[in-house]
């Protein structure tokens, strides 16, 4: 196992070298961290971890006095924050605030780690925050629409047998470059009637068996046959397994061919999914198909086409429509709408015997039976007959507090309405 310290004395990796003369105790708490992960994580997050806490090992050398990971403090991440930030990538471009939050969600989780495990050269809190990751743009995946695929499809089956297999194999099964790669010779079984595929451990650490539409089944075999002694499905002009970065040129060639631009080999996997789901496939066989571990993986792509979201609006709108074209506009009761029914009844139900309720309905109602003192109490020149009348019956019960409410809310009205029993003389504003 390659460990920190056989990566620090390289000659081609000055940086460490740098740290390890110049802070052996962080080093080695480093190469301790390092050992551990790659027990259980993949070599390329290995990398990606150790290269995040080089950065922090180097800026912390170079511009602080901190030697040990347990005296890294609040100050030091804010510093070496500003210094990550203006770290160029290349001339007059910095690192991407993507990269920021994943070296920083890193070093966190390196940082809590070691508090965990209970090192004695961890520190006693964690000094990054959530707050100190980068909010990042969350955009929807780049997908092909129906006309573009269609192009692209067409274009794939003018294309040399490779590039047509490759293209089709993307498009028809959603597979990841990097899986399409790893097909042994032996992925393709039959069980029943049906051929399927079977798609090796890939980036989620799960297989699966993908249905072979029947035109990959065909340009399987004819591959096959020209290839039959190959350990791979399917293999470059040189008999060697394909690459990432082929299987990227092939597509890019092809969709310059179907003249709709540059193309990604990933954008064909968003593209099956979202024809999918325009076309009534549940979320579940989506998840299953892609190989996701979770349904939340998947609902990504319900953000870019929601068929009932689409089928209720084009309802709605042909009742708008028929609103505008109609002689005389009205339109039925079925129109009314979930949301407006409900505000109908709520008005409905906050409607007084002699004005109107205006509390908000996020405030507890302090008054259940004398809504008349209430600030939110609300009356109009409607409900003169119905006070004047509850005035009256006060009066006639000697209830002289009612009586001035009444005569308030009657004044407020702009009336000198007498009472009808001849009862006057109380107070008003």
């Amino acid at each position: 196992m390659t460990t920190i310290a056989a990566i620090a004395v390289a000659p081609e990796d000055d940086r460490w070298a740098d740290v390890a003369s110049r802070a052996p105790q962080l080093a080695a708490t480093v190469a301790r961290y390092l050992d551990q992960i790659a027990l259980s994580l993949r070599a390329s997050s290995v990398a990606a971890a150790e290269m995040a806490l080089r950065d922090l090992a180097t800026y912390l050398v170079t511009e602080t006095r901190v030697r040990r990971l347990r005296g890294l403090r609040r100050e030091h991440i804010e510093g070496y924050k500003a210094w990550l930030s203006r770290r160029e990538v290349a001339p007059g471009k910095t690192i991407s605030s993507r990269t920021v939050r994943h070296r920083l969600g890193m070093l966190r989780v390196f940082i809590e780690r070691t508090i965990e495990w209970g090192w004695d050269d961890a520190p006693k809190t964690c000094p990054i925050l959530q707050v100190d990751l980068p909010l990042v743009d969350d955009p929807l995946p780049r997908f092909l629409d129906d006309a573009a695929s269609a192009a692209l499809m067409r274009a794939a089956a003018e294309a040399d047998p490779l590039e047509r297999l490759v293209v089709e194999m993307l498009a028809r099964t959603g597979m990841r470059s990097g899986e399409l790669c790893a097909l042994e010779a032996n992925s393709v079984v039959l069980i029943g009637a049906s051929h399927w595929l079977k798609v090796p451990v890939g980036k989620l650490r799960n297989d699966r068996y993908l249905p072979l539409h029947p035109v990959l089944v065909g340009l399987l075999d004819t591959w096959r046959e020209g290839h039959p002694d190959e350990e791979w499905l399917i293999t470059g002009n040189d008999s060697r397994p394909l690459n990432r970065h082929q299987v990227g040129r092939i597509v890019g060639r092809v969709a310059r061919a179907a003249g709709i631009g540059h193309v990604h080999p990933h954008q064909l996997r968003h593209t099956l999914a979202t024809q999918a789901i325009n076309r009534g496939m549940s979320l579940e066989a989506i998840a299953a198909l892609l190989g996701h571990r979770s349904l939340r993986m998947t609902l990504v792509y319900a953000r870019i086409a929601d068929r009932k979201v689409a089928d209720e609006y084009f309802s709605v709108t042909e009742q708008v429509e028929a609103l505008y074209t109609a002689e005389a506009p009205v339109l039925p009761a079925s129109a009314e709408g979930e949301a407006m029914r409900r505000l109908r009844l709520e008005m409905e139900r906050r409607l007084l015997g002699n004005g109107y309720c205006t509390r908000p309905l996020e405030l507890d109602c302090a008054f259940e039976s004398v809504c008349e003192t209430c600030v939110h109490f609300s009356t109009g020149l409607e409900f003169q007959p119905v006070l004047l009348r509850q005035r009256d019956h006060a009066a006639e019960r000697s209830q002289t507090k009612l009586v001035t409410v009444y005569d308030r809310l009657l004044d407020r009205l702009g009336t000198g309405a007498e009472p009808e029993s001849g009862y006057a003389g109380y107070p008003s504003n």
